[in-house]
């Protein structure tokens, strides 16, 4: 029974270890760090999704949005190709996927927000850092970051960010980032969106 017992506390240990490495460590100051980029690590896909408080406003039936009955005119019809449904869809999948859960309007304000995920691959073990670094609107040029760790870290991995509820409805939505590899305080992979300066 003993041995149970010990058994059930190690693997509640270990689903708090995992879960601890997936919240990102809020940064109060960013620091800039040196870059020797190395051919061991690369980011492989990013993926962006904006979730805002307008889709909350367009609720979905039946997988698709709904909206005001009428007639179809030229410009609907248009609309309505093949290529254009498949991306409709595929968003509202995104959108469906990140309010899972959320019944209250509450929920779903926590929910609102930019969601970043991050594929990226290292070719040796390491013990890494991702961070995230990001500017608001309304906080202009002012620089947040957010950080993952990953203790020998080999393979393909994910790190997923999100700027969610009060973060976005007070400081706006994110209009600028980079999200860097960090190996012993130096940068080793880097990816950036157009607007980072």
């Amino acid at each position: 029974m003993k041995q149970l017992g010990g058994i059930f506390v190690s693997i509640l240990l270990s689903i708090a270890t995992l879960h601890a490495v997936d919240q990102p460590k809020l940064l109060s100051k960013v620091t800039p760090l040196p870059v020797q980029l190395s051919g061991d690590f690369q980011f492989r896909k990013v993926k962006l999704f904006l979730l805002d408080e307008k889709a909350l406003a367009r609720p979905l039936k039946g997988g698709q949005e709904t909206g005001k009955q009428g007639k179809d005119d030229s410009s609907q019809k248009a609309s309505k190709s093949k290529y254009a449904k498949g991306q409709d869809e595929s968003i509202q999948f995104e959108r469906k996927y990140r309010l899972f859960g959320a019944v209250s309007l509450l929920d779903q304000r926590q929910r609102v927000g930019n969601y970043f995920d991050f594929y990226w691959r290292t070719k040796r073990p390491a013990n890494l850092t991702v961070r995230l670094e990001y500017r608001q609107e309304k906080l202009h040029a002012l620089v947040q970051g957010r950080e993952l760790y990953y203790p020998s870290a080999k393979g393909n991995i994910k790190s997923e960010f999100a700027i969610l509820g009060d973060d976005y409805f007070d400081d706006g939505a994110v209009f600028a980032w980079r999200c860097l590899l960090i190996e012993n305080g130096k940068i080793v992979a880097m990816k950036r969106s157009y607007l980072w300066q």
